[in-house]
C-alpha cells in the first residue's frame, strides 16, 4: 500500500469558491493564560481541499456522515470536538502545527490494545496494562480501548459526565514509557489523554475532585504530585501539577488523539496499519480527523507531495519523506523533533 498526499495546506488565507467566505481562526485559550492551547475555526465547508456531499446539490440527498469513511465537520467549532488529534503546539510553546506532521508520522504500524477489563472509573493506566496484552514496538502508534466510548454522545449507555470526568488515564509513568518507546502518536476512547483529575477538571468540578479524594483517601494534589521539566525552547525549569501526558510528551513529538471510537471493538488486540487524517492545517493546534485501521495490507510506503511557494511540486522518495518502514519492521516513521534523545525531565 502506498499513500500519496493530494491535499492543499489549510490556513486563514485559504480561499473559498467564488462568492464563498474564507476562514476565521482565533484563539480561545493560550498557554500563558489558560495552561493549554485551544483554537476555534469558523469556515465555509467549501474552503481548501474538500469533498462535496450529496445534499450539497441534491434536495433530500445524504449528508457527509452518510458516506462510508467520511466525517462531517461543522462550520464553526472548537478543534477539540469529536474524534480529533492534538498537535504539538497544543501543549508546547513554539512547537509544530498540524500541517507540520508528515504522513510518515500520521500513518504507521501500530496496535489497538484492549484494557477495558482492567480499568474502571478513575483507574490509572500503566505501561504494564498495555504490554501484558500486546507487543509494542519502538515507533508504533498505540490506540487504547478503555471501553469508555460506550458513554459517548448518542450511545445507548450515554453518560457524558462519566465519559469526560471519570475515565481512566495515564500519569508521568505512562508518559515516560511512551517517550522511551518513541511512540509516533497514541489515542484513547475517552475525553482526554490525561487522567481527568490530573487536568483542569479538578478545578472546574470541585465536587468530583472531593469525591475522588474521598475514594482514594488522599488529596488530588498528593495523589498525583508535582513534576518538573525543561522548556523545550528556553530551557526554563517548569513545575507543574497537571497535564503530564500533554506537557511531558508533546515537546518530544508524542502527541495523542482523543474521543476515538467508531468500530473500535471490531479490531481489539490487533496489529495493523493505523492512520490519522487531519486537515493540513497551517497554524492549527489540533484538528478533527478520521482515524482508520488498515487491515490485510502489505508493506507500507508513504510518499508526500509537498508544495513550495514559487516552485514546482516534487514527489519525494520514501527515504527523503522520513524513512517509513514496512508493516513488519516496527520502525519509527519520520518523527521530527529537535529535542535530544533522552528525556529532559525529572519527576518528583
Amino acid at each position: 500500500m502506498r499513500l500519496v498526499d493530494l491535499s492543499h495546506p489549510w490556513n486563514m488565507h485559504t480561499p473559498g469558491w467564488v462568492g464563498y467566505p474564507g476562514s476565521k481562526i482565533y484563539y480561545t485559550q493560550t498557554l500563558q493564560t489558560n495552561r493549554i492551547v485551544s483554537q476555534r475555526v469558523e469556515t465555509s465547508l467549501h474552503v481548501g481541499t474538500h469533498l462535496d456531499g450529496p445534499m450539497h446539490a441534491a434536495d433530500g440527498a445524504g449528508d457527509m456522515a452518510s458516506l462510508p469513511l467520511t466525517k462531517l465537520v461543522h462550520e464553526e467549532t472548537s478543534l477539540h470536538v469529536g474524534t480529533h488529534l492534538d498537535g504539538p503546539m497544543h501543549a508546547a510553546d513554539g512547537a509544530g502545527d498540524m500541517a507540520s506532521l508528515p504522513l510518515t508520522k500520521l500513518v504507521h504500524e501500530g496496535v489497538i490494545v484492549d484494557i477495558s477489563d482492567v480499568v474502571d472509573d478513575w483507574s490509572i493506566i500503566t505501561p504494564k496494562h498495555i504490554i501484558d496484552r500486546m507487543e509494542v514496538k519502538r515507533g508504533d502508534i498505540v490506540i487504547l480501548h478503555t471501553g469508555y466510548h460506550r458513554y459517548y454522545e448518542g450511545k445507548p449507555q450515554q453518560d457524558l459526565t462519566r465519559y469526560f470526568c471519570l475515565h481512566p488515564g495515564g500519569t508521568r509513568e505512562l508518559a515516560q514509557w511512551m517517550h522511551d518507546m518513541a511512540i509516533s502518536w497514541w489515542g484513547i476512547d475517552a475525553g482526554s489523554g490525561d487522567h481527568p483529575m490530573n487536568t483542569t477538571i479538578r478545578y472546574m468540578r470541585p465536587d468530583l475532585a472531593q469525591r475522588f479524594e474521598e475514594t482514594m483517601g488522599r488529596s488530588v494534589r498528593d495523589f498525583f504530585g508535582e513534576y518538573e521539566y525543561r522548556h523545550h525552547k528556553s530551557g526554563r525549569l517548569v513545575k507543574e501539577e497537571i497535564f503530564p501526558m500533554h506537557y511531558l510528551a508533546f515537546p518530544e513529538g508524542c502527541i495523542h488523539a482523543e474521543n476515538v471510537g467508531g468500530d473500535i471493538e471490531k479490531v481489539l488486540n490487533t496489529r495493523c496499519i493505523i492512520g490519522a487524517f487531519p486537515w493540513k492545517f497551517e497554524g492549527g493546534e489540533a484538528c478533527p480527523c478520521r482515524i482508520i485501521a488498515f487491515l490485510d495490507v502489505g508493506p507500507l510506503s508513504v510518499e508526500e507531495v509537498q508544495e513550495a511557494v514559487g516552485t514546482k511540486s516534487k514527489l519525494k522518495s520514501p527515504a527523503s519523506a522520513g524513512g517509513a518502514r514496512g508493516a513488519g519492521s516496527g520502525g519509527r516513521a519520520g518523527r521530527r523533533s529537535s529535542a535530544p534523545a533522552g528525556p529532559r525531565r525529572s519527576a518528583r
